[in-house]
């Protein structure tokens, strides 16, 4: 995405998001008439932001580049959260543009080694939300990661394309939309990485929910939450899931999923893992694209656990 592609993005965003916003939550008095627009007019943002018309009007074209105090103004404005705000920011090309296709990530053996060391289902995702890594437990609990090529081993693609593993989250409404947001705040901080843009251009050609909710301009980061999943060997599971960041890659992240202790859903992680350690041997360890490991496959997940 290029210089004016980011700046038409630019006001696409801030049009999405005026029309979030009622007169009452901007604290102007409602007006008692038929609005043509949903949410607040250019005219109600500008006066809020104490900026003329005009210049908003720009901005939002695509046609001027707003200062940093203007878009910071605007955002509060438009209550944006934090992970908004640093959106808006950064397709303003507040940061260094990233003009070179980025590197292929590694996984360092440190923390492959971390990942061995969990007694709960982890992974690490990269950029794009790639995986790069996980340990059998996740193999178990979501899919045999290692069954699939690498274009294929990417979560946001897995949520929306994978009948299966979308048939496992129960709250996969809640789930699918968070991964859009979060390829949202890709976009931003990688606009001409090529994978993303066909990783987007995939989806949003397969999916209506995937486009709609891309069309909504919403991005988050988030760094916890919870996850619903109906195992077939082991039933429903409430899961508790964080990311922990990587010191020495910031685009990379492990995501490890736990459970309440004495809770139903620990007893299934437990029984989950006894299964694993039971059919993949003491050789199981945490791995990624390159590492010969065998792991549970889809049939044997549904499979009755060693006696």
């Amino acid at each position: 995405m290029g210089k004016d592609a980011k700046y038409s993005e630019l006001g696409r965003f801030l049009r999405a998001r005026r029309a979030d916003l009622t007169p009452a939550d901007a604290g102007l008095p409602a007006d008692g008439g038929h609005r043509r627009v949903p949410g607040l007019r250019r005219e109600e943002v500008a006066q809020l932001a104490s900026i003329s018309v005009q210049y908003y009007t720009r901005v939002e074209q695509g046609r001027l580049h707003a200062s940093v105090p203007v878009l910071v103004t605007l955002a509060e404005v438009l209550h944006l959260d934090d992970d908004q705000r640093t959106y808006l920011l950064e397709l303003a090309g507040r940061e260094a543009p990233r003009r070179r296709r980025p590197k292929a990530q590694e996984v360092r053996p440190q923390t492959r080694r971390l990942l061995d060391a969990l007694d709960a289902p982890a992974i690490i995702l990269g950029r794009r939300m790639d995986i790069l890594a996980w340990n059998p437990l996740a193999a178990a609990l979501l899919t045999d990661f290692s069954q699939l090529t690498d274009k294929q081993r990417n979560y946001a693609r897995l949520v929306f394309s994978d009948s299966e593993l979308r048939q496992r989250y129960m709250n996969w409404e809640t789930a699918a939309p968070d991964c859009v947001a979060f390829l949202r705040m890709e976009a931003a901080r990688h606009p001409d990485d090529p994978q993303l843009s066909e990783l987007v251009g995939e989806l949003s050609n397969k999916d209506p929910h995937f486009r709609q909710w891309w069309a909504a301009h919403n991005v988050a980061a988030q760094t916890t939450g919870v996850k619903n999943i109906r195992h077939p060997l082991v039933g429903e599971l409430t899961l508790d899931w964080e990311t922990l960041a990587c010191a020495t890659d910031p685009y990379q992240q492990v995501v490890v999923w736990t459970a309440a202790p004495h809770s139903t859903s620990h007893e299934g992680l437990a029984f989950l893992a006894s299964w694993v350690h039971a059919s993949a041997g003491p050789e199981a360890s945490a791995h990624g694209p390159t590492t010969d490991v065998t792991t549970p496959t889809r049939s044997a997940h549904r499979a009755k656990p060693p006696s």
